[in-house]
C-alpha cells in the first residue's frame, strides 16, 4: 500500500493482560539440533526425550508454572521468562506430558485461568 502524500502508517500493538495459558505443546522425540539451537541440556537421550513449550499471561505466571512443572516430576527447566510468559521444559515424554498437565490443571482449577488444550506432535 503506498501513499502519494507521504502519509505514514502507524501500527499499535498491545497486549491485553488476561489470565490465560495461550499455548501448550509437546514435541516428542525432537531432533538433536532443536536442543542445541535452544541451548537446552545436551546430555539428554534424544530418542526418548520431549520438549514442552508454554506461553501464558500475565507473563509472571511463568515463574509459578516453572515451579509446578519441576515439582511434578523428573523434568529439566530449560527456560522460564517472566517478561514474555514463556516456559520450556525437557525430559522423558511421559514426564513432560505430566508436568504440562499439572500446570494447565492448576492454572484452570486453582487460579481461574482460561487454558488451551495441550497439543502434541
Amino acid at each position: 500500500m503506498s501513499y502519494d502524500n507521504g502519509d505514514q502508517i502507524r501500527i499499535v500493538q498491545e497486549t491485553v493482560a488476561g489470565k490465560e495459558i495461550t499455548f501448550a505443546h509437546i514435541i516428542g522425540s525432537p531432533a538433536p539440533v532443536i536442543f542445541q539451537k535452544l541451548g537446552l541440556n545436551p546430555q539428554i537421550d534424544y530418542g526418548s526425550s520431549a520438549i514442552g513449550i508454554m506461553n501464558m499471561t500475565p507473563p509472571e505466571s511463568a515463574v509459578i508454572a516453572s515451579d509446578i512443572a519441576i515439582k511434578s516430576g523428573n523434568v529439566y527447566l530449560g527456560f522460564a521468562d517472566r517478561f514474555t510468559g514463556t516456559l520450556i521444559i525437557t525430559g522423558e515424554l511421559a514426564d513432560v506430558k505430566s508436568a504440562l498437565t499439572e500446570v494447565v490443571d492448576y492454572f484452570r482449577d486453582g487460579m481461574g485461568y482460561v487454558v488451551c488444550n495441550i497439543t502434541q506432535k
